[in-house]
C-alpha cells in the first residue's frame, strides 16, 4: 500500500455478504477492507472466505485505490485458514492485511512470516502486502510503541474503539460514542498514544468506527476530533458516512490559502535576508520556522489529496 495515497475513509465490508461487497465496488472511499472478523458470524466464517476470494478474483475491481482484508485475530481458530485461503489465493489483489486485537509485537511478526512464505511460494515480490495493526484493548495500547516497530510491512495503526471500551469498562453501549457522565473526551488518550506511535515509525493513523449510522452529527463530531489531532482517516460503516468522512479529513480551502501565504512570505523574507530571517509576521501572527513546518505539512497533505 502506498502511504502517500489518501486514507480519509476506509469502508468496512462484511465478507459474508456478496451484496455488500458488490455495492462497495463503486463507493467513493479511499480504501475498503473486506472483513472476515467481527462482521461475520462464527458459523459463516469459512464460507465467507470463499466469497471474498471470488470477489477479489472478479475483474471488476474497486473504485477505491486500496483494498485490504481483515482476518480473524490470533486467539481465534481461523487466522491461518483466512491467510491460506484468501491471501494465498488472491494476495496479488490485496494491498494489506488488517490484523485485529493486536496485543504484542510477536503477533505482527508472526503474520509477517506467514505472508513472506505465501509471497515466496506464489512468486510475488516479498514484502508487497502490508500489515495494518488494530489496537483494541488496554494491553495493546500499553504495547503500542513496540507493536509499531514490529515489522517493515506495517503501514498503519488502527484504533478499535469497541473492544477498547469493553476492556476498560467504559459506560457506553454505542461503539465510538462518548460514555455518559464523563465530561472530557474519553478517547483522547488512546488516540494520541496511537498517533504518536504511528508517526514515530512512519505509519498512517486511522480512527475506528462510529456505529451510529443514523447519527450524522455524532459521526461528524467523532471524525472532526480525530482529524484535528492529525489522524489520516476513519473507518466508515455505511455509505451515508462517506461524504462527511472525506470532508473531515480534507484540509479546508481557507487553511490551505493561509498555509500558502505563510510559506510564500517566509521564502521571500529568507531570500531577501540571505537566509538570516528568524521570524516574520503573517496575518497578524508571528511565524518562525516551526510555523512554516506546520504550513508545509498541510500543503503536502493537500497535494496528496489532489487539491
Amino acid at each position: 500500500m502506498d502511504l502517500s495515497s489518501p486514507r480519509r475513509t476506509v469502508l468496512a465490508v462484511p465478507g459474508s455478504s456478496a451484496r455488500f461487497i458488490d455495492k462497495s465496488r463503486q463507493l467513493p472511499v479511499d480504501a475498503v477492507f473486506l472483513d472476515l472478523e467481527d462482521a461475520v458470524a462464527p458459523d459463516a466464517k469459512v464460507a465467507a472466505r470463499d466469497k471474498v476470494l471470488a470477489a477479489l478474483r472478479d475483474q471488476r475491481g474497486w473504485q477505491a485505490p486500496a483494498v485490504t482484508l481483515r482476518v480473524n485475530d490470533w486467539s481465534s481458530p481461523w487466522t491461518i485458514g483466512d491467510l491460506m485461503t484468501v491471501v494465498a489465493g488472491a494476495g496479488d489483489r490485496l494491498d494489506a492485511i488488517v490484523l485485529p486485537k493486536v496485543t504484542d509485537p510477536s503477533q505482527v511478526q508472526a503474520i509477517d512470516l506467514v505472508l513472506t512464505q505465501i509471497e515466496r511460494g506464489a512468486g510475488w515480490p516479498l514484502g508487497r502486502i502490508g500489515i495494518e495493526a488494530q489496537i483494541e484493548d488496554a494491553q495493546g495500547l500499553a504495547m503500542v510503541n513496540q507493536i509499531a516497530a514490529a515489522s517493515q510491512r506495517l503501514v498503519s495503526l488502527v484504533f478499535g474503539p469497541g473492544d477498547f471500551m469493553a476492556s476498560l469498562g467504559m459506560g457506553s453501549l454505542s461503539v465510538g460514542s462518548q460514555p455518559s457522565g464523563y465530561p472530557a473526551d474519553a478517547f483522547h488518550y488512546p488516540l494520541m498514544a496511537i498517533l504518536v506511535a504511528a508517526r514515530a515509525h512512519g505509519l498512517a493513523a486511522i480512527d475506528g468506527p462510529f456505529v451510529g449510522i443514523r447519527d450524522a452529527a455524532g459521526f461528524q463530531a467523532s471524525a472532526a476530533k480525530a482529524a484535528a489531532l492529525g489522524f489520516d482517516g476513519k473507518w466508515v460503516l455505511h455509505p451515508d458516512q462517506i461524504a462527511a468522512g472525506n470532508q473531515a479529513f480534507t484540509p479546508p480551502s481557507d487553511q490551505l490559502a493561509r498555509a500558502q501565504r505563510i510559506v510564500t512570505a517566509y521564502q521571500a523574507a529568507s531570500a531577501q535576508s540571505g537566509g538570516a530571517v528568524g521570524a516574520i509576521e503573517v496575518d497578524q501572527e508571528m511565524v518562525d520556522e516551526a510555523g512554516v513546518k506546520l504550513a508545509q505539512a498541510l500543503l503536502a497533505r493537500s497535494s496528496v489529496l489532489g487539491q
